[in-house]
C-alpha cells in the first residue's frame, strides 16, 4: 500500500506566534455586537476562559508559556447580547513581579530568574500563576493552578478575593488540581469531582466530591507505588480513572538552578503506565492495571459497559517537551509528538486492555455535552490541526461521531488557531448535539481574538464576535449557565 505524504503545512508561523504577547488592559463590561451572524438568544451564562497572558518581564521572556501568570476572559451572554471582561489573577508573585518589572521567581516550565544558574539553584519556590483552568463553585469562581490552592474571585467582576482553602477542606500549600470533572447528577445531584496529588516514590491522590453549592461530599486518600504525574483524569458513576505514565523524575536539574521542575521529567523507554481505578463510593481498593505504551495529558470522557471500563483519551508518543535552548515561539512541530484520541477497554474481570485509534488527525482538547460526562456518549469535539496528516498548531474544530468515526470540520485556517472548544446544550435540549460549541480563536489577521459560536449538530457558523483584546493562546475554560 502507498501512503500519500501529508501535505504541506497551511499556516504562517508568524501569525500563531503572535499570540503570545503581554495582555496590556484590563476592560470593564464592554458590550460586543457580531461582525456576523446573530447571537442565540438562548446561549444565557458565563463563558469563562483562563490562560497565560504575563509572559514578558523586563525584557526576559517566559521559557514557556505555562509559566506566564494567569488571566481571566470572561463573556457573558444575555437575551442575544454579550458583554466581555478581563482581569489578571492577584496572585501574591504577580503583584510582587509587577512592582519589580521582573522575575522573582522560577517557573515549573524552565523559565529563571535574573543571574544564571548560581542566582536559581536551590530556591525551590513555585509561585501560584493560577493560569491554568477556571470553574465556578458556590459563589465563588476558581482559578486553578494544580500544584497549590486555587485562588477565589468575584464571578461577576472577575476580581481576587484571595488564596481559597474550600472552608478548611484544604491545607496551605495543598496541590488541588485544575482538571475539575462535572458529574451531571449519577448520585441524585450534580457535583463537582476533583483530586490533589502528593507526588514522590510513593504518590497519595486525594479524591474530593463537592456540592454545586461548594460542600464537601466525599473525601478519600490512595497510594501508589511511582512517582504520579497528573494533569486529568474521567469519572464514570463508580469509577475515577487516572492513567500513571510511565515518567521519571530527577530532580537535580531543579535543584542545581538549571532546569524547571518539569523540565526534570523523563520518558521511561518501553515501560507502560498504570490504569488507577479509584471506586468513587469509597468501598473497596483501587485497582491497577497496565495501561498502552504512551503518554497522556488529557480524557475525553470514560464510561461503563457490561464488566468493561472504557476511557477516551488523547495519547502522545512519547511526552511532548520543548528543550532548555529552545525558544517556545520558534518550535518545529514536526519534532514534537502529536496526539491522537485513542479508545481503551479495560476488562475489570481479567485485567485486559484493548486499544482503538478513534481520531488520528493531530488533536487535543477534546469534550463530550456535558450531560453524558461518565456515560457512554455519540460525539465529541475538539481541537484539531488543519492537516489530517502531519502535527500542526490547532486550526479547526471537529465533531466526531464516535460509533461510526464519521466527522464533520470546521476550520479557522489559514491565519486562525483555535483553543478549547467548550459544548452548551441548548436549554432543554433532547439531542445530545442540540447547542453550540463556543471557542476563544486567535485571528492573526486582525493580531486580536474572536469568540466564534458553532452549532454543535452541523458546525455551521452561528456568530462572530470580534474581540477588541488580544488574548494569547491559553489553557482550559467552563460555561456557567445563567
Amino acid at each position: 500500500m502507498t501512503v500519500a505524504p501529508a501535505a504541506a503545512p497551511a499556516y504562517d508561523r508568524a501569525d500563531w506566534a503572535n499570540a503570545f504577547r503581554n495582555v496590556g488592559v484590563e476592560l470593564e463590561g464592554v458590550e460586543l455586537t457580531a461582525a456576523r451572524g446573530a447571537i442565540p438568544a438562548e446561549l444565557a451564562g458565563t463563558l469563562y476562559r483562563n490562560g497565560p497572558g504575563r509572559l514578558e518581564r523586563g525584557g526576559q521572556w517566559v521559557h514557556h508559556p505555562f509559566d506566564g501568570d494567569g488571566m481571566i476572559t470572561a463573556l457573558r451572554f444575555a437575551g442575544g447580547q454579550a458583554e466581555l471582561r478581563n482581569r489578571f489573577v492577584r496572585t501574591e508573585g504577580w503583584q510582587a513581579e509587577e512592582a519589580a518589572d521582573k522575575f522573582l521567581y522560577r517557573g515549573v516550565f524552565g523559565t529563571q530568574k535574573p543571574g544564571g544558574a548560581v542566582a536559581n539553584a536551590f530556591d525551590l519556590r513555585l509561585k501560584n500563576i493560577a493560569n491554568t483552568h477556571v470553574v465556578r463553585l458556590g459563589d465563588q469562581l476558581l482559578a486553578l493552578w494544580e500544584a497549590a490552592e486555587p485562588h477565589a474571585l468575584d464571578p461577576q467582576t472577575l476580581e481576587t478575593r484571595g488564596l481559597s482553602l474550600l472552608d478548611g477542606v484544604l491545607k496551605k500549600g495543598e496541590a488541588f488540581s485544575a482538571h475539575p470533572r462535572f458529574d451531571p447528577g449519577h448520585h441524585g445531584e450534580p457535583r463537582m469531582v476533583t483530586f490533589g496529588v502528593k507526588a514522590g516514590p510513593r504518590s497519595t491522590i486525594r479524591l474530593m466530591e463537592f456540592s454545586s453549592a461548594g460542600e464537601l461530599l466525599a473525601d478519600s486518600r490512595h497510594n501508589f507505588k511511582g512517582f504520579a504525574f497528573l494533569h486529568d483524569f474521567a469519572i464514570t458513576p463508580n469509577w475515577a480513572v487516572f492513567l500513571q505514565n510511565a515518567v521519571a523524575f530527577n530532580p537535580t536539574g531543579f535543584v542545581l538552578g538549571q532546569k524547571g521542575a518539569a523540565q526534570c521529567l523523563a520518558s521511561k523507554p518501553g515501560e507502560q503506565g498504570q490504569f488507577w481505578l479509584i471506586p468513587r463510593n469509597g468501598e473497596g481498593k483501587p485497582l491497577q492495571i497496565p495501561a498502552p505504551e504512551g503518554f497522556v495529558f488529557h480524557h475525553l470522557n470514560a464510561f461503563e459497559e457490561g464488566h468493561e471500563l472504557v476511557v477516551d483519551s488523547i495519547y502522545y508518543d512519547d511526552f511532548p517537551s520543548i528543550g532548555p535552548d529552545v525558544d517556545f515561539r520558534q518550535v518545529d512541530f514536526e519534532t514534537i509528538p502529536a496526539g491522537q484520541l485513542v479508545r481503551c477497554r479495560i476488562n475489570l474481570e481479567t485485567g485486559a486492555v484493548q486499544k482503538q485509534l478513534l481520531e488520528p488527525r493531530t488533536c487535543e482538547f477534546a469534550m463530550v455535552n456535558p450531560e453524558r460526562q461518565g456515560l457512554s456518549a455519540c460525539y465529541g469535539w475538539m481541537a484539531v490541526a488543519e492537516r489530517e496528516q502531519g502535527n500542526d498548531p490547532l486550526q479547526a474544530i471537529k465533531k466526531l461521531d464516535l460509533t461510526t468515526g464519521e466527522g464533520q470540520v470546521w476550520s479557522a485556517a489559514p491565519r486562525g488557531f483555535v483553543s478549547e472548544p467548550l459544548m452548551v446544550p441548548r436549554p432543554g435540549a433532547t439531542a445530545e448535539d442540540d447547542g453550540w460549541v463556543l471557542c476563544l480563536v486567535w485571528n492573526g489577521a486582525r493580531c486580536a481574538s474572536d469568540l466564534v459560536i458553532l452549532d454543535a449538530a452541523s458546525l455551521a457558523e452561528v456568530a462572530v464576535l470580534e474581540l477588541p483584546l488580544a488574548v494569547p493562546h491559553g489553557l482550559h475554560g467552563s460555561f456557567a449557565p445563567a
